[in-house]
C-alpha cells in the first residue's frame, strides 16, 4: 500500500489565475479509478482500438454514428478500464467508461446522433492495473483514436470518410478542419492571454493528437519518462475532466459541450498544463508537476 500511495501523483487544478491544490488520497479499490503505477514490461496489449462507423440510414432526420472502444491485454489484470471522449466539431459530445475486475478484455459501444456535416474525433485510454503481490502494483496502458468526416448535405447522399478520396471530399475536409480549428484557436488564444501563459516555453497540442505521440516522446523525454507523463495525464483527465470540471467556487460542471482540451508540456520537462474550456466558455487549467 505504501508503494501505491507513493505512485499516485496528485493533480492540481487552477481556475483562471486562482490556484486550488487538490489532494487525492488512495482508498482501496472498490470502483473504477485510473492511477498510474510503474509500467509492467512483461505484459502488452494484443489489441486496442477506437472505431467510428456511420449508419447508412437516417432516423428521425438525424444520422447515427456507432462508437466502439475495445482492448485486450495478453493476461488477465486485477482491473481493466477503458475511457473515451468523442468530440464533434471540436466540442465534447460523448463520454465512455467501462471497467471490469479480473479480466483481460473490455468492449464498449455507444451511438452518437448528429445533424449537418461534422468532424468527429474520438480518443481512448486503455488501462490495466496489475497486482503481482499484495504490495507490488504495476500498470499497462495504451491509447487509440479515430477520426471520421460525416457529410450530411441536401446536395449529396449521406456519406462518411476518414481520408478524402474525391475532390468533393477534399473540399469538405478542408471546410470542416478550418471551421473547427478556427473556433478552437480563438478560445485557446483568449484563455492563454487571460492566464498569461508564456506559450514559447511550452509545446502544445490538442488531446486528440496525443495518441499519435504515444510512441514518439517529445524532445528531451526518454520512452519511460514519456509513459509516466501520459499515465499521469490521463489520471488527471479522468478525475478532473471525465468526472466533471471543478470550478473556482468548488462546484463541478459537466464536461459535455466543452472544447477539446489543449495540452501544454513545458520544454524544460518540469510541468504539464491542460487547458479546459467549458460549455459556457469559461477556462480552467489543470497543472501537473513532472517528476523524472
Amino acid at each position: 500500500m505504501k508503494q501505491r500511495l507513493k505512485e499516485a501523483m496528485p493533480f492540481l487544478v487552477i481556475m483562471c489565475i486562482v490556484a486550488l491544490g487538490i489532494q487525492y488520497v488512495y482508498k482501496p479499490q472498490t470502483e473504477e479509478s485510473i492511477i498510474f503505477f510503474p509500467i509492467n514490461e512483461h505484459v502488452s496489449y494484443e489489441s486496442a482500438t477506437t472505431i467510428l462507423m456511420l449508419q447508412p440510414e437516417k432516423k428521425n432526420d438525424h444520422y447515427e454514428v456507432n462508437w466502439k472502444v475495445s482492448s485486450k491485454l495478453d493476461t488477465p489484470a486485477y482491473l481493466r478500464q477503458d475511457v473515451g471522449f468523442l468530440f464533434m466539431n471540436g466540442r465534447l459530445k460523448g463520454l465512455m467508461n467501462e471497467w471490469e475486475q479480473d479480466t483481460d478484455q473490455i468492449v464498449e459501444e455507444s451511438t452518437i446522433k448528429g445533424k449537418e456535416s461534422s468532424l468527429l474525433q474520438a480518443v481512448s485510454f486503455h488501462y490495466s492495473e496489475i497486482h503481482e503481490t499484495e504490495t507490488d502494483f504495476t500498470s499497462a496502458q495504451k491509447m487509440s483514436e479515430d477520426t471520421l468526416y460525416v457529410i450530411d448535405s441536401n446536395f449529396s447522399p449521406l456519406n462518411a470518410f476518414r481520408q478524402p478520396g474525391t475532390d468533393a471530399e477534399k473540399e469538405w475536409k478542408n471546410i470542416l478542419d478550418k471551421v473547427t480549428s478556427q473556433q478552437l484557436d480563438y478560445q485557446w488564444e483568449n484563455a492563454i492571454a487571460a492566464m498569461k501563459i508564456p506559450t514559447e516555453d511550452y509545446t502544445s497540442f490538442p488531446l486528440t493528437q496525443l495518441p499519435k505521440l504515444e510512441d514518439q516522446p517529445l524532445e528531451g523525454f526518454t520512452e519511460q519518462e514519456w509513459e509516466r507523463v501520459i499515465g499521469n495525464l490521463w489520471e488527471g483527465l479522468y478525475k478532473n475532466y471525465y468526472l466533471g470540471i471543478k470550478k473556482e467556487d468548488g462546484s463541478v460542471i459537466e464536461s459535455i459541450d466543452s472544447s477539446i482540451p489543449l495540452i501544454l508540456v513545458k520544454k524544460d520537462r518540469k510541468e504539464v498544463l491542460v487547458l479546459l474550456i467549458d460549455k459556457n466558455g469559461e477556462a480552467s487549467l489543470l497543472k501537473q508537476q513532472i517528476s523524472i
